[in-house]
């Protein structure tokens, strides 16, 4: 984390950059999960026998994919009052 006065541009262009890379793997995991889960429930009226099987995973991996989206929500914004707190 950098000092960096907050009204320049600048400063704002790092924090910006600084805030994006907190939480990104939970997001993109979490996203990842949504449209897998999306793609297999959708996908569970052809499953044929396994239907059941098939519309449970993909409830199941939509469930991670919001939970994991929630905890990088979570990480951003506590990182973002913990910086806060610092230029103060």
């Amino acid at each position: 984390m950098s000092d960096l006065d907050p009204r320049s541009n600048e400063a704002l262009a790092t924090y910006r950059a600084e805030i994006r890379a907190v939480g990104r793997q939970q997001r993109l995991a979490g996203f990842g999960l949504v449209l897998l889960g999306a793609i297999m429930v959708y996908a569970s009226q052809k499953a044929g026998a396994a239907a059941e099987a098939v519309l449970w995973g993909g409830y199941a991996a939509l469930a991670a994919g919001w939970a994991l989206m929630l905890v990088a929500i979570f990480l951003r914004t506590r990182y973002h009052r913990r910086r806060m707190r610092e230029m103060n």
